[in-house]
């Protein structure tokens, strides 16, 4: 177990007792009396954001902001929101500020920091920031300076943003005049002058702005400002100027992944490949650490997607296709929130479809068609392109009968989509005619419904090319090639350098895949190709110059994928080793790095499920042990008293036949007592009952041991937990309000079960 990792859980065991110590959250003693069951006593406000308590987690950053308070652990619940602001960890950093006001009920700058935590929910953060109003008579002039410049900004009537944000400038200005020693606030003018850049206002010198920044790292050698000095120089040609700060950013606050995947974006603008991608893992593996302490699903994470999309980009270009494929599966294996959050699913499976073509992995391709991975889409374009794929990979493995069916399947698609673009045309028709709109808006509307399909129809025609094209390769018709090629519009340099020199026109094979080479030279894929098709050619000095070239990059490729393992002759006549890759050495400027293994798995996997025994409405005792081997999918209600529990369960009655079907058995828990559940649910009426168990829990212990509770006001919360047969949660919601989405719910329990659960190990190194 990595020191992190080990941390993390250390720290979380903790929550309880910090729990228990606390008072209520302040909040709470006021407004909304009677909400509904799970909504805070608060407001609105207080139903979205964190309900679980904070801890002090380790590798926050070096942060001091003091505070008016008599309590010592608020004070380092503040300097941790802070890092974590820093860190654009916003949700937890809402999580540590909310510690600190049920530590010290009086502490103004809590709510400010509930406000920055929400810079870009604006209706949140006003709320915030006026319950900070209200409290800052307690606070010093200092304090009430910051709330005063955030009060200011968030509450002005003006329109003109931009001139609320050079007021914003200059109210920390007056802060810094008035106090400065005040680190905090140069670090976040730095940050709002950047941010003002990404909205419109201009930045007159990117110099001056990092020159104040040093002023902080002059003070303060590891604050973690070094993540806004990237931003700042993240534009153009001028990354190099932020190299310092990549080489430090992850290790000022280890415990954020953000600030290890910030620093990829400098080493991927300057193609450095290899520390991109050890900084974007870096990042993988925090957020993973952070995720199994805390029972946190992948999309629930701001940037993780964005992170391992990157991450196996970067993969891509070193050459680490195997890692970049099974991390594009892990990526479509993550539990989706619902039907519409699916950004690291989606995400996954392009990857995966691009590295496997790329690195003309055609077994692989072709055996994982039809699964999990590459599943028809119901997407129309992103059917197209996997139809392609297979097709392409299928006539490169020399089976033309099942190349011939992917043609059939595109042209099936084809006539899908014609269909499906005649009936939103008449349905667009038959509205505004329904709306009595005039007949230039009748055709208008058809027209515009029309219009949507133009880029499946595109898509589909370019896929269809490039699949014929392979055919016509296949079948050693290199006549009927050249127009195909041409439609294809989508196969990308390399590929068709290789599609010249298949048949025969070798100067245009050559020139292309230099063209590709010369694109990014950095990357090792199109290298390969320029020296295996120069090889080819005859051209054997040029094809070794290239291939030296290559071997300089080759620290981390797996030398046995085809792209690179076809360049074997090359390495023999060189007098090589049969692994011809050089040793990797990062530069010095690099920075001084942890091992990566010690920060955390580098695959998401579910977090174990806690146990528990309750007694059902005839007091016999329900236990998930007793479940063993089998799925259990758990909802938590608020009792009888709660009508959207109900609705819930009345939702889910009608398909519990289908997730048993599906080997998915449901259990209830409930707050009410068995009594109480006798009361409710005993009835003469068959049609009334619930085809489900129902177990009672009026302590509330599994709602908190499964994190379904607020622990700021001690209430519990709805819940909804897939529980697989080795006893790990695959899925999960826990929310103020009840899930009522069966039928989504169903198909992914089901997806979500077909894939083994020992495949990837929760255990930090993998």
């Amino acid at each position: 177990m990595s020191p992190v990792f080990r941390l993390h859980l250390l720290f979380l065991t903790l929550a309880t007792a910090f729990t228990v110590l606390a008072e209520d959250d302040p909040s709470a003693k006021k407004t909304n009396p009677s909400p509904l069951p799970g909504h805070s006593l608060h407001g609105e406000a207080f139903d979205e954001g964190p309900r679980q308590a904070a801890v002090l987690l380790p590798l926050m950053g070096n942060i001091q902001f003091p505070i008016t308070t008599k309590n010592s652990l608020a004070q380092k619940f503040f300097n941790q929101g802070v890092g974590q602001l820093h860190g654009f960890w916003f949700f937890e950093a809402e999580r540590s500020f909310r510690q600190v006001a049920t530590l010290d009920p009086d502490c103004a700058l809590a709510y400010w920091g509930m406000a920055m935590a929400n810079v870009n929910n604006p209706e949140r953060a006003t709320k915030f920031i006026k319950e900070a109003e209200t409290k800052k008579a307690h606070a010093s002039r200092r304090e009430q300076l910051w709330i005063e410049t955030w009060s200011a900004f968030l509450s002005s009537k003006k329109k003109d943003e931009g001139e609320l944000r050079a007021a914003l400038v200059r109210a920390f200005e007056s802060l810094i005049f008035e106090f400065p020693d005040d680190l905090e606030a140069k670090a976040f003018l730095v940050y709002q002058l950047w941010d003002n850049s990404q909205h419109g206002v201009a930045l007159p010198s990117r110099l001056a702005v990092d020159a104040l920044a040093q002023q902080v790292l002059s003070a303060n050698p590891s604050h973690p400002i070094q993540h806004y000095l990237i931003h700042l120089w993240n534009v153009s040609n001028d990354d190099k100027h932020a190299l310092i700060a990549a080489s430090r950013c992850g290790q000022s606050a280890p415990g954020i992944a953000h600030l290890w995947h910030m620093p990829g974006h400098t080493f991927s603008k300057l193609h450095r490949y290899a520390d991109a991608a050890w900084q974007q893992e870096a990042s993988a593996r925090v957020d993973h650490s952070s995720m199994i302490a805390s029972h946190t699903l992948p999309e629930q994470i701001h940037n993780y997607a964005h992170n391992n999309d990157w991450l196996v980009k970067s993969l891509v270009y070193i050459g680490r296709a195997q890692d970049a494929v099974d991390l594009a599966k892990n990526m479509i294996e993550l539990p989706r929130l619902d039907s519409t959050h699916s950004q690291a699913y989606n995400l996954g499976r392009e990857r995966l479809l691009e590295t496997l073509v790329k690195f003309a992995m055609w077994n692989t391709l072709t055996e994982l068609d039809g699964s999990i991975y590459l599943s028809p889409d119901s997407k129309s374009e992103v059917e197209s392109k996997r139809l392609a794929a297979i097709g392409v990979a299928w006539f490169n493995l020399g089976n033309q009968q099942k190349g011939t069916a992917q043609l059939e399947a595109l042209a099936a698609q084809l006539s899908k989509i014609r269909q499906d673009r005649i009936s939103a045309a008449d349905a667009a028709e038959a509205k505004a005619i329904s709306e009595k709109k005039p007949a230039d808006q009748v055709a208008k509307s058809m027209v515009d419904a029309l219009r949507q399909f133009e880029y499946p129809l595109s898509t589909n025609a370019a896929a269809t090319a490039e699949v014929k094209l392979y055919q016509a390769l296949a079948e050693k018709k290199p006549e009927a090639v050249k127009p195909l090629l041409a439609a294809a519009r989508d196969i990308p340099a390399e590929r068709r350098a290789k599609i010249h020199w298949a048949i025969g026109e070798t100067e245009d094979a050559i020139k292309m895949a230099q063209q590709a080479s010369d694109a990014d030279p950095d990357q090792v894929q199109p290298l390969a190709n320029l020296a295996r098709i120069l090889w080819l050619s005859g051209k054997k000095s040029e094809a070794k110059i290239t291939f030296e070239k290559l071997r300089k990059l080759s620290a981390q490729i797996d030398i046995q994928i085809p792209t690179f393992a076809e360049l074997a002759p090359i390495a023999e006549e060189l007098h090589l080793e049969k692994d011809w890759r050089l040793p990797l050495i990062f530069p010095p400027d690099s920075g001084s790095r942890p091992e990566l293994a010690s920060l955390g798995p580098l695959h998401w996997a579910p977090s174990p499920a806690p146990l528990w025994a309750l007694p059902d409405r005839e007091d016999q005792i329900v236990s998930l042990a007793a479940s063993q081997g089998k799925p259990v999918l758990l909802l938590f209600y608020l009792g009888s008293g709660c009508s959207h529990c109900l609705e819930q369960l009345k939702t889910f009655a009608p398909v519990t036949s289908s997730f048993a079907t599906a080997g998915i058995q449901i259990i209830a828990v409930s707050t009410d007592t068995t009594e109480g559940l006798r009361q409710t649910f005993n009835t003469t009426d068959a049609k009334s009952r619930f085809p489900f168990q129902i177990v009672s829990d009026t302590s509330a212990d599994t709602f908190k041991a499964y994190r379904a509770f607020d622990d700021f006001e001690k209430m519990p919360l709805h819940g909804i937990f897939l529980i697989d047969g080795n006893g790990a949660i695959r899925w999960q919601n826990i929310s103020y309000q009840p899930f009522l989405d069966a039928p989504w719910l169903l198909q992914e329990c089901q997806r979500l079960l077909s894939i083994p659960t020992n495949k990837k190990s929760t255990s930090a190194g993998n």
